[in-house]
């Protein structure tokens, strides 16, 4: 269900949990800290020599992109000149304090700021951008990380993709392959106990809270609710749905299967957290925008991953969906099976364990069911509270919905989610796992 969320508290700077410096919370806060504080900042992170200090902030140009906190392109000068030293950063904050729907994910940039710091072990399997400093108070979920900047388009570096936007999108099989690996390859780095201790230092995991994640926020009231404003979307907004899924007989069938997902849900959430082969500390959301890419010298497509918000140990379904989630819906219906398996297979070669293709596949219909089902079901009262207006779109790329990336990001999302479970049909999975007796 849609929160009623409070504006924001106004916050200009914070005490850091770690470094104990007073930390900028906001864009105009960082540039009237300027250089004094980001050499602080450098030096508390052994990125600068006490004998050099940032000189001067040279440009700040707002990135306008994503739906948390803001962020910003900084480019600084120094002192002096070393090796090493980058001038072209990266600034991203937890808050948005002009946004109260994007200010609500203040804590996702936490597991961001302990995943820089994991990076930094030489046996780390998967490029990130180098952080600079990185900060966070949790009594506020106030907090700053600061990266190299990427330098898309650049040195073999291929140009910036936009989230939702494959159409234009050369070789887009070759993007999710590699997407995927990296995933696979941090998964069976953790696995193969490459990065202990300090990954149980920074991620330490709790089977039961981490079950407890996302949780269910339906009752048999709501749910029904919810379900009946679904039925109302496909028909009074028919062009932002594919047919198969506003379809009677798929709707009819959705509405049962959300209801025994709802019914099992302490059940399913217990035997997905026991499967301790597919639990795995991985990246949330490997949307192609959340990543750069090259080519190697074999021609083999590479990636880096950026916005590391909500890394944590999960599901490895839960993983491979929130990489594969905005992508082109021809395009899942082709290679979604196959990109399943192929994520199965880098983990092995990467040090984690062979699991079992049809189970791990059994494993991503329930997994994705439920979560899903948590996070995606309220999609007409989110997309018509912030455009009323939505009967009249003409498509999924009209431009009322494409320029609001909220409504752009969920839509494109929910309309996979719901044609996804259509088509591998999440509610017959989930029984084939209820005759083992998972309750």
């Amino acid at each position: 269900m849609t929160e009623q969320l409070a504006p924001p508290v106004h916050i200009d700077f914070v005490r850091g949990d770690a470094s104990g410096l007073s930390i900028p919370a906001h864009p105009e806060a960082l540039l009237a800290a300027g250089p004094a504080f980001l050499t602080r900042a450098f030096r508390a992170w052994g990125m600068l020599d006490a004998d050099n200090a940032v000189a001067r902030i040279v440009e700040a140009v707002p990135c306008p992109e994503g739906n948390s906190g803001e962020k910003l392109f900084l480019t600084v000068t120094y002192d002096r000149n070393e090796p090493g030293l980058d001038t072209r950063l990266f600034v991203k904050f937890s808050r948005c304090f002009p946004d109260v729907f994007r200010d609500r994910r203040k804590f996702e940039l936490f597991p961001e700021i302990r995943l820089a710091e994991l990076s930094r072990l030489p046996a780390f399997p998967v490029a990130v951008a180098k952080a600079w400093f990185a900060d966070f108070e949790q009594a506020s979920g106030t907090g700053m990380l600061i990266t190299r900047r990427i330098a898309f388009g650049e040195d073999g570096v291929l140009p910036i993709h936009r989230k939702c936007m494959d159409l234009v999108l050369e070789a887009p099989l070759d993007h999710y392959r590699a997407t995927l690996t990296a995933l696979a390859r941090l998964a069976g780095a953790h696995k193969a106990g490459r990065l202990s201790p300090e990954l149980e230092r920074l991620f330490p995991y709790d089977r039961e809270a981490a079950a407890a994640e996302v949780p269910m926020p339906w009752n048999e009231a709501s749910l029904r609710d919810a379900m009946g404003r679904m039925r109302d979307f496909a028909r009074t907004c028919p062009r932002l749905l594919p047919e198969p899924v506003r379809a009677p007989a798929f709707l009819d069938r959705l509405d049962a299967d959300c209801a025994l997902f709802m019914r099992h849900d302490a059940a399913i959430r217990r035997f997905l957290f026991s499967q301790n082969d597919f639990i795995a500390l991985h990246h949330w959301n490997t949307h192609l925008d959340n990543a750069w890419f090259w080519r190697d010298t074999a021609g083999t497509m590479q990636c880096g991953l950026l916005d590391w918000g909500m890394a944590r140990h999960m599901h490895a379904a839960v993983a491979i969906w929130g990489g594969v989630s905005c992508a082109q819906p021809d395009f899942l219906a082709a290679h979604l099976d196959d990109l399943i398996a192929h994520y199965g297979r880098e983990l092995a070669e990467s040090g984690g364990p062979k699991l079992d293709r049809d189970e791990l596949a059994l494993q991503f219909d329930v997994a994705v069911g439920s979560v899903g089902l948590a996070m995606m079901m309220d999609l007409p009262r989110l997309v018509l509270g912030r455009q009323p207006n939505l009967a009249a779109a003409t498509g999924p790329d009209d431009p009322m919905v494409v320029h609001d990336q909220v409504i752009h990001g969920f839509h494109y999302a929910t309309r996979n989610f719901l044609s996804v479970w259509e088509r591998r049909d999440f509610g017959t999975s989930l029984r084939r796992l209820l005759q083992r007796r998972i309750s």
